[in-house]
């Protein structure tokens, strides 16, 4: 899963703007949503449970902040008699899939290779964008510049992005955890397509008041001991004599899901946090805002300013961020993930469309790589790709 850099070039950051839909763009969206903590949540979506465990009573109910978060960008209009593609779920995974719906519905003309580069990725085509990835699988051009069908992406969390795809509400459920991990309680797996579009190399990080005082990494037994409430004051870690605040995700999130997954080898593993977040956004601004805290992360959201990321010592093996022989995006790291998109009794050649768009090498220099995240080596995105219906 190790990321290529090389793929990476002066193209990207010239159309970043657009593409890069990370931290952001997932923040202004979701300011503008209710929190997701029921009648215990804050007006930041964040969910206060006293230094309570997560299973216990105090827990709150988590809602369904699906906001129909419409990447419509400048079309604006419906395509024909298609119905859109809808997505949905993970906060994780939105910057990825929210990055795609922006390039599909705009829908760029073959001649714009600023931001429809197909020469550059050995594709020969005179189609625009959205309506050269629709033919593969024997979708018409739009009318007037309009993709063959617009393409929406929800935000809201992981464990909500299965259920509807399930429910037949998404066509595509976006999911930073695994469905078996999110919907524990299945007989049966089968009719879940996985489509794996990216790595997250998951990244502990601190206020950066607690970083500057020292605090650079900490141990596996450690992290475990902040998640159960053994360790409660950063001077047991070297760190400043001051309360530790331990922040984390609310149930539901695929990112936390992972996280008590990676650490403790159970996805319904109880543990003891201060407060508990909707989306990652928010948690990044609240480690931020904090002058004592340690949380998980995703790794998209790491450039928020006033944290910090530190390293992780595991099993003899310390993972530091940017590490060049142990970073976050080793296959060894203990709490890398793989972030995914799952359809529904097969995948349809609506979704594969766009799936296929973002599997690509195009997709993954563009959409994946620019959030922040692991782009998938050759074998993987081989793997993938399998798993769409044939091409016309």
């Amino acid at each position: 899963m190790a990321h290529d850099s090389n793929r990476l070039s002066d193209r990207v950051s010239r159309r970043k703007f657009i593409a890069t839909t990370g931290a952001a763009g997932v923040a202004t969206v979701a300011g503008c949503s209710s929190g997701d903590g029921g009648s215990g949540g804050s007006s930041d979506g964040s969910s206060s449970d006293g230094g309570s465990s997560d299973g216990g009573s105090s827990e709150e109910t988590e809602a369904e902040m699906d906001e129909s978060a419409d990447s419509s960008d400048d079309s604006g209009s419906s395509s024909g008699s298609i119905s859109p593609l809808e997505s949905g779920g993970s906060s994780t995974v939105y910057p990825i899939m929210n990055s795609a719906a922006s390039y599909w519905n705009a829908n760029r003309p073959a001649s714009d290779s600023e931001y429809w580069p197909h020469g550059e990725y050995d594709i020969d085509t005179d189609l625009n964008l959205a309506d050269y990835w629709g033919s593969l699988y024997g979708f018409e051009p739009g009318e007037d510049g309009d993709p063959p069908f617009n393409f929406t992406v929800g935000l809201s969390h992981s464990g909500t992005g299965v259920e509807k795809v399930m429910n037949g509400q998404h066509d595509i459920g976006n999911s930073s955890g695994n469905v078996e991990d999110e919907l524990p309680d299945r007989d049966s797996y089968d009719d879940f397509v996985d489509h794996v579009v990216g790595v997250d190399g998951q990244p502990l990080v601190v206020s950066q008041e607690i970083a500057d005082a020292g605090v650079e990494q900490i141990t596996g037994d450690e992290l475990k001991g902040l998640y159960k409430g053994r360790i409660t004051n950063w001077s047991e870690l070297g760190g400043p004599d001051r309360e530790i605040q331990v922040l984390g995700r609310v149930k539901g999130s695929g990112t936390r899901t992972s996280f008590v997954s990676n650490v403790f080898g159970n996805p319904e593993e109880d543990t003891t946090v201060a407060n508990r977040y909707g989306q990652n956004q928010r948690l990044a601004q609240a480690i931020a805002q904090a002058d004592n805290a340690i949380s998980y992360l995703a790794l998209a959201f790491i450039n928020t300013q006033g944290i910090a990321p530190i390293a992780l010592e595991w099993e003899g093996t310390t993972y530091a961020y940017q590490d060049d022989e142990n970073g976050l995006d080793s296959t060894a790291y203990p709490l890398s993930r793989d972030l995914h998109c799952y359809t529904w009794q097969g995948t349809s050649e609506k979704e594969a469309a766009v799936i296929n768009m973002v599997l690509n090498d195009f997709g993954q220099d563009i959409f994946v790589a620019p959030n922040n995240y692991f782009t998938l080596g050759a074998r993987r995105q081989e793997e993938q790709m399998a798993k769409l219906p044939d091409q016309v």
